[in-house]
């Protein structure tokens, strides 16, 4: 989709210069409308995990962007994502959120899909297409990419985007403080439970922005925090081991990733949340220990919230899930929530955690009614004629990011900023929007994918 005019967004709408962003893009129907094609046709989009969808004909129906999609095993037990609509009028070919099949069959017209997207039923086949319609070219529409990746799906509807691997670059290695086993090995996640889903009354971008790292807003969270809601009874996580960590924001500007992470002296003890029940903290000791074995120096990094462009969240450890802000006009998102734990985790184990991710987030979880209050009340004051015209700020910290960061030996990829006295900083939430920004400005890949030139 051409933009007439190309800088429409960078350094107009949102001005990095300056540090401010226009309300325009949180408001506008036309905005919204265009982002729709510019960023999720062209991104690489969280659609689940394997999990899920364990056996032959099971199926989870997910979203990309405002579009319905079936991810599904098939009875060679391929993975698939398809869109869930019926070739013939576009009815939804599956209207339940999960289950096992061996076919999809359209309740309108009746046109029947095998789970591996091929039509293989077509009603009065002979007496009204006379055995002329090609099956073969009406299947589902599938993905134009899919990876798997350590058990969550990804998937984009360009053929021309880089491969989910080269889109997520250096990346890759905080999007692991969600995905790897607590003990350090590789992968080893599943999902507990189902997932959350709930509406939310603001621009999918409020919620994206708050997860890739905005540390200014812990006043929204003085009373969970004073409540104790963490397993160690102390804030909303294990605060004291956090608090002797060194704090850094991580961006990558030329893929609009941004993460938190927390650097843990070498000397930190296990934190006192897993002392609560005997197997619940046998079983973390001994994961630390093997982690430190396993991943050295590194064992010390812990992760913190942050997003893989454009609405994937992630919240590492404490509660451990990916949370996607799936778009639902310009007003509206539907936030889904996957809760991960260790596959071979003792049922105690897992039973703890469930507990503690539904105090800590999702709808009923006391901080997450804490950050919706927040983007429902934003959102509404800035759709009026005279708040549109005025700017967001997004100034903490302008130019403080470094390249080449290190601690103790550790390298950091990207632009790191540690946040020391302040403690808050808005680089990350930079980051996305200037990550947005180009996508809404460039007319293909070409443009996107500077790294290849060895451009930020």
């Amino acid at each position: 989709m051409a933009i007439a005019n190309r800088q429409r967004y960078t350094d107009n709408l949102v001005d990095l210069k300056s540090g401010q962003i226009s309300r325009e893009i949180f408001v506008s129907e036309e905005i919204y409308q265009i982002e729709l094609e510019q960023v999720f046709t062209r991104s690489w989009l969280f659609v689940g995990h394997e999990s899920q969808i364990a056996k032959p004909g099971d199926y989870f129906v997910s979203s990309m962007g405002e579009e319905s999609v079936i991810l599904c095993r098939d009875r060679e037990k391929q993975i698939h994502v398809f869109l869930n609509s019926c070739r013939h009028r576009g009815m939804k070919v599956c209207r339940y959120d999960e289950g096992n099949t061996p076919v999809f069959t359209c309740p309108y017209h009746g046109w029947s899909y095998a789970t591996d997207g091929n039509l293989v039923g077509v009603p009065f086949f002979k007496s009204a297409y006379h055995e002329k319609l090609d099956k073969s070219l009406w299947g589902l529409i599938e993905v134009a990419q899919l990876c798997n990746y350590k058990g969550t799906i990804w998937a984009t509807w360009d053929k021309t985007a880089p491969t989910f691997d080269e889109y997520l670059g250096d990346f890759k290695m905080f999007l692991d403080l969600s995905l790897d086993s607590w003990d350090g090995r590789e992968g080893g996640s599943e999902i507990i439970g189902g997932v959350q889903k709930w509406i939310i009354p603001c621009n999918w971008k409020f919620p994206s922005e708050n997860f890739s790292g905005d540390s200014y807003h812990n006043i929204s969270h003085r009373s969970v925090d004073m409540v104790g809601i963490g397993p160690s009874g102390s804030g909303r996580r294990d605060m004291d081991e956090r608090s002797k960590a060194r704090r850094l924001h991580v961006t990558f500007p030329e893929r609009g990733h941004q993460t938190g992470l927390y650097v843990l002296p070498r000397d930190a003890a296990m934190p006192p949340a897993y002392q609560q029940a005997p197997i619940v903290s046998d079983y973390f000791r001994y994961c630390e220990e093997q982690k430190k074995q396993r991943k050295g120096e590194w064992s010390r990094v812990t992760g913190s919230p942050g997003v893989v462009f454009p609405n994937a969240a992630l919240h590492p450890r404490q509660p451990r899930t990916i949370a996607v802000l799936h778009p639902r006009g310009p007003h509206h998102t539907e936030m889904w929530r996957w809760y991960f734990v260790d596959r071979d985790a003792p049922p105690e184990v897992k039973d703890f955690l469930r507990q503690y991710y539904i105090r800590y987030s999702g709808p009923g979880g006391l901080t997450e009614q804490d950050d919706m209050e927040n983007w429902n009340y934003a959102h509404a004051a800035s759709r009026g004629t005279i708040a549109r015209r005025y700017p967001y700020s997004y100034e903490q910290g302008l130019g403080d990011e470094t390249a080449d960061f290190q601690i103790d030996g550790l390298k950091f990829p990207g632009l790191v900023t540690e946040l020391t006295d302040s403690k808050s900083n808005e680089d990350n939430l930079r980051n996305l929007y200037r990550r947005w920004a180009q996508f809404m400005d460039a007319e293909s890949w070409d443009e996107l994918a500077t790294w290849r030139n060895g451009t930020r």
